[in-house]
Order: structure tokens, then C-alpha cells, then sequence
């Protein structure tokens, strides 16, 4: 079988065990949808108090506005705040549903002198597979949607506020692009390495007494520092090629913010918009182009449990489950004696 069939193999048993877990997804997309929608909560609210409280001087208008408004953050925050229990019992459950099936493959290849020559990442890679399903990532991909959503709404307040929400989105979305190309390698090296490196200390650990016995103890120690200096190298290269993205998206995010405000002052001054409205594009442009953030800041995540599913379904499809065998009858205490001679005392 080759290489390909063998991962197609490993994907299909992994996406059936998903597939008992639909009812948790489909709940957070469904919690997901209300929690965006009440995202909307804040723009509208300064959108009143701008061109209606501060308008009328209406005192009882505001405290409506408050007591719904705090009933409406309430409602969302809960249904957030379950999503991520749903999300972390998603990822937890999954992990569960294979953590027998991948220690035992790694028990049954370590039978193999050539496995053993190898470094065993099955667990680690599901590791990586649980920490995304439990993460903020993985509502960044149920939140994206709302982003081209959020950018036209400004285009309600007026046209050039949307052009300049839309001019910004693209341009995170390009930075998420570069993001996904330039480190996709650094970050599979530094997980490659660390794994190398924690593989060379547990190999060492177990053969401690030998290598005490023999006076190889610095000879164990540089080549441990070797791998554990390169794993670390490795990661640093990682941190700063992902933190360059990062920092880009949250100053470019911040600054768009800020743009926004000085391009609805300018329309204001000009009759085009009102207070309100110059506000409340702020917020919503905010709250459009924080998904995109947010799945730059966990992009390293992603890519490492992306390379553990790759890792995985090789691993699942190269050793299949072993075919049941026979049931034996389960074991009677039997007791035979044969030529026994009894003599009485003294």
C-alpha cells in the first residue's frame, strides 16, 4: 500500500470518530452564530446613546438601553462560556477515542528493533490535535464567516468607511497568507526537534545505570545538550518568524481602529455621518478583523496540530487494528493431586 492510501486510511478512521462528536460541533456553530450576532450589542448601543440619549437628554432611554444591554452581554457571555466547555470536551473526548488505539500501535512497533530506532510522536501529535480542538483557534473558524458580514455592515454608516474596513481586511488576509507560508517550515522543525530532543533524554534515562556503570555520564550529557541546543534554536527562529505576523496584524488592527475614527471625525465635520455612527464603525471594525488576529496569534498551534493529523493518519493507516481473536473460557482453579502419601505424625 503506498504512502498516500495509507494516510487516505488513517483520515477516514479519524473523521469517524469525529463524526460522534457532530452534535458538539454543530452546537458550538450554533452558539457561535448568537454569540456574533450579540457582538453587535456594543456598536449599536454607542450608536443610541451618540444620536439619540445625548440627543433627547432622555434619562429613562439610557437606563433601558443599560439594563438591556447588560442583559444581552450576559446572554453572551454564557453562551461563550459554554462553547468553551463544549470545545474543551470536544478535544478531550477525541483524545480519549484514540488514546488506546495509538499506545497500543506504539507498544506493537516497539517490537521492531528498526521502531525503536525511531522517534514515537503518536501520542504527541494526538496531543497537539486535543490542544486545537480545545483552544480560542478553533472558534476563529466558526468567527471567520462574520468577518466579510461585519466589514459590509460599515458600508451602511457610509461607503468610505467600508472601503477603508475592506482595505484593512485584505490586508490582514494577506498577512495571514505570509503567515501560513513562512512558517509553516520554522514551526515543523522546532516541533521535529523538541521531539528528538525529549526521545534522546528518555533513551538515556532508561539506560542510566549502564551509562553510570561505564563513566559516559558527560558523553550522555553534550549529546543530549546537542539536540536539546538545536530543538531550542529551532523554536526561537519559530517564535520570532510568528511574532513578526502577530505584532504586524495587532499594530495594523489597532491603527485601522484609529483611522477609522479620524475618517468618521472628518465625515462628521463634513455633515456625511453622525457621532454615533463614527463610533459604532469602530467597534464593528474592531470586532471584524479580530478573528483574523486571533488565527494568526494560534497559527503555530495550528500548524502543529496539522502536522500531528498528517503524522496520525500515517500512523493509523500503516498498523490497522488487530483482528479479534477467540474467546477463551475464563479460567477454574483446579486442584490434582496424584501418588500423594499421608503419614500421621511421628
Amino acid at each position: 500500500m503506498d504512502q498516500q492510501n495509507i494516510a487516505r486510511h488513517g483520515k477516514a478512521e479519524m473523521s469517524a470518530l469525529l463524526k460522534k462528536w457532530a452534535a458538539s460541533i454543530f452546537s458550538i456553530g450554533l452558539f457561535s452564530v448568537f454569540v456574533n450576532l450579540l457582538m453587535l450589542t456594543g456598536p449599536l448601543f454607542m450608536l443610541q446613546i451618540y444620536d439619540r440619549v445625548l440627543g433627547s437628554r432622555s434619562v429613562e432611554t439610557l437606563v433601558a438601553l443599560t439594563i438591556l444591554v447588560a442583559m444581552l452581554y450576559l446572554i453572551m457571555g454564557v453562551l461563550d462560556y459554554a462553547r468553551g466547555r463544549i470545545a474543551a470536551r470536544l478535544g478531550a473526548g477525541f483524545q480519549s477515542d484514540l488514546d488506546a488505539r495509538v499506545f497500543d500501535i506504539t507498544m506493537r512497533q516497539a517490537i521492531s528493533a528498526d521502531a525503536r530506532s525511531k522517534p514515537a510522536t503518536g501520542l504527541q501529535d494526538l496531543d497537539a490535535i486535543q490542544r486545537l480542538l480545545s483552544s480560542p483557534a478553533l472558534f476563529s473558524f466558526f468567527d471567520l464567516p462574520w468577518t466579510p458580514i461585519f466589514l459590509g455592515a460599515i458600508f451602511i454608516f457610509h461607503p468610505l468607511l467600508g472601503v477603508l474596513a475592506v482595505g484593512g481586511g485584505a490586508t490582514l488576509i494577506i498577512i495571514t497568507l505570509l503567515n501560513q507560508k513562512l512558517t509553516r517550515q520554522p514551526v515543523g522543525r522546532a516541533a521535529h526537534t523538541s521531539t528528538k530532543a525529549d526521545n534522546t533524554a528518555e533513551a538515556l534515562r532508561a539506560q542510566a545505570e549502564v551509562i553510570r556503570g561505564l563513566g559516559m555520564n558527560d558523553k550522555a550529557l553534550n549529546r543530549w545538550n546537542a539536540s536539546r541546543t538545536d530543538a531550542l534554536d529551532a523554536q526561537i527562529l519559530a517564535s520570532d518568524r510568528t511574532g513578526i505576523f502577530t505584532t504586524m496584524s495587532k499594530t495594523l488592527r489597532f491603527f485601522l481602529q484609529s483611522a477609522m475614527l479620524a475618517l468618521g471625525a472628518w465625515l462628521v465635520l463634513q455633515n456625511e455621518l453622525t457621532a454615533g455612527a463614527m463610533i459604532a464603525g469602530s467597534i464593528l471594525l474592531g470586532r471584524a478583523l479580530a478573528p483574523v488576529e486571533q488565527a494568526i496569534a494560534q497559527w503555530g498551534l495550528v500548524l502543529r496540530a496539522r502536522q500531528g493529523r498528517k503524522n496520525l493518519a500515517m500512523l493509523l493507516g500503516s498498523t490497522p487494528p488487530e483482528a479479534p481473536r477467540t474467546e477463551l473460557p475464563a479460567p477454574k482453579a483446579y486442584l490434582e493431586l496424584s501418588q500423594v502419601t499421608v503419614l500421621p505424625p511421628r
